[in-house]
Order: C-alpha cells, then structure tokens, then sequence
C-alpha cells in the first residue's frame, strides 16, 4: 500500500525526472510535487525508507553542503532503484505502476475481507462482499472499469517481451484475440506482423470505447456461447480467471472455429509443482481465489490436460518469457 501511495502522489516521476543517478530529499520532491503540507517531508521519508529496505528505491546520507543549502547534512537522500525503474513509464509510455494501483484498490482490497468467511461456509469473496460477479461489477463502476482497462493498456511491456521471444504469429492470416479488452495487445502484434487481419473479441461493454486500430476489427459477444472464427485465437491471462469446467468449454468453442492444425496461443503463468521462493503465480493464485468462479493459477500439466479435455491433440509449452509462458493447443 506504500508503494501504491508514493505512485499515486508521482513521487518515483519526481527522482526519475530530476534526472540521471539524481538523488532528492523528501523536502524537495514534496516541493517539486507542490505538496503545502509542512508534514509531508516527514511522513514521506518514513515512506520512501520502507522501500528503499526492499530496494524500491535507493537511498544515500547528503554528505556536504555543496549544494542546496536548505536540506542539512545527514539528511537521507532518494533514487530510483533496480526494481522502482518499472513503476515509472518506459520509451513506450507504458510501466508496471496502473497495474499495481488497480490491484490495490478499495474495490478489490474489500473481497480479501471476506476470504475467511468464505473458506468457513463458502463461495466467493468478491461476490460475497460485492453480491455480483468481478465481471458484473466492471459493468456498472465506470471509475474502477478505467482503472483496469488502463492496468491492462499498459501490460504492453508483456506484449514486447513475446514479440521478442516467440515466432508462433508469423504464419498467421486471421488472428482473434479472445478476452482481447480495448485491443492494445493485438495492435501490438499487428504492428509486428502487418499481414495478419485482427479480431478483438470481448464483451459488449469492455469494447464500447475501444480505440479504432488498423487492421483490427472490434466484435463483441459472450465467449462462453461462441468466439469468432480464426487461424488462431491468442489468449493472454484469461484461463486463470475461470474454473476448469469453465476453461474445457471456452476451449472447446475455440476448437470448433479453428482449421486443422489451428491452434490457441496461451499466455498465462504456470504454477511450479513444488512452493518456490518469491514466486508471483502464487501470489496471482490467491488474487485468482477472491475474485473469480473457480478462477486459478495451474501446473503445465493442468494446462495439458485441459486442451486434451476440448479436444486438442497436441501441447507445448512454446517459450519462457520469465515466469509467464507461452503455451499452445493444437487442434
């Protein structure tokens, strides 16, 4: 929630702005940030010493007087660290920070209230706390809908790094992104690859104001009923949403548009089988347990079962993007 915080005030925009191995005092951010309150220097070097103890952010003692008179030696002094580089926009515009915010905010954080009761009697924290779907409540919050469809515009960083690592797209003609939201991700792949004509299936209300992208074509409808024909369908964090009965139909509708030999591409994390250290599927499974029906995070061989289950005769895991992987079911 610190973290989440400093974000939101632009305070890592701030050290990233002042340029280049530059490190400021609180005072000075909170100024260059127009912050009036006298406190603010305080409570935001009790902040920024959290994150620089979880190397966030670094941090060094001003040493002379050489410069800036105002702030005394022996005052801490903030840069941006190793990890803090991916809260603030790359050359693309894009970071990780709307993501961290979304999944930080009031409305996901009230479902954690109610995991406890729902392991005792059951159900689903989210709809407990909310009595509606995750899916439902984006429809009718118009502020928390902007907060993830931007959470989601900006995993455009995920999108580079499988452009980079995997070919599976160079071969394709007609590609449907099912669960595709505004279409960012298959603008990305259609600037990669120019050739190929894009479908961007979602539901009605999450492509409403979806941008216009050339080469993609906007559809929306309910993928549990039908998805749009193709020479494959690319999904990217949509399997872990939903329970295995829900998966095995989503993918038997997909089976039934593709040609033989079509295939969905799967972008998803996969579960280590043993607990590993610091590893972020499991942190994504607990999110996966309050918010969704069934929704969870799977071993490779969960993976494989679930395409032999809709019919797929083949499976592979394709390519390693560090912790989230590229897999795909061949019909």
């Amino acid at each position: 929630m610190t973290l989440k915080v400093v974000i939101e005030l632009g305070v890592l925009d701030v050290i990233v702005n002042a340029g280049f191995k530059k490190f400021l005092s609180p005072k000075e951010i909170a100024r260059e940030l127009s912050i009036i309150n006298p406190d603010a220097p305080i409570m935001l070097n009790r902040m920024l010493r959290l994150l620089a103890s979880h190397n966030i952010v670094i941090s060094k003692l001003k040493s002379d007087s050489n410069f800036d008179e105002d702030i005394i030696v022996g005052t801490t002094l903030y840069g941006i660290g190793p990890i803090s580089k991916y809260f603030v926009k790359n050359e693309d515009g894009a970071s990780l920070a709307p993501m961290l915010v979304a999944l930080h905010d009031e409305v996901y954080m009230k479902s954690w209230y109610c995991l406890k009761e729902a392991v005792m009697t059951g159900g689903i924290p989210f709809n407990m706390a909310y009595g509606m779907s995750a899916f439902e409540y984006h429809s009718i919050d118009t502020r928390f809908n902007n907060l993830f469809n931007k959470a989601f515009f900006n995993m455009t960083i995920l999108m580079k790094t499988i452009l980079h690592l995997y070919n599976g797209f160079e071969s394709i003609n007609k590609l449907v992104n099912v669960g595709g939201g505004t279409g960012v991700n298959l603008n990305i792949i259609i600037s990669q690859h120019p050739t190929i004509k894009g479908i961007n299936f979602d539901l009605p209300h999450v492509i409403k104001n979806a941008p216009l992208f050339t080469g993609v074509e906007h559809v929306g409808g309910d993928m549990f009923e039908k998805v749009p024909s193709g020479d494959a369908i690319f999904m990217k964090l949509i399997l872990h949403d939903w329970s295995d009965d829900h998966c095995v139909k989503l993918l038997k509708n997909c089976w039934k548009q593709l040609p033989k030999n079509g295939m969905v591409i799967v972008c998803e994390l996969i579960l280590p089988v043993e607990p590993q250290e610091n590893n972020v599927a499991f942190y994504t499974d607990m999110l996966m347990l309050t918010l969704n029906p069934g929704g969870k995070e799977r071993t490779e061989s969960e993976y494989s079962l679930l395409a032999k289950k809709a019919g797929f005769v083949d499976f592979k895991v394709a390519c390693d993007l560090g912790g989230t992987y590229i897999m795909e079911f061949i019909k």
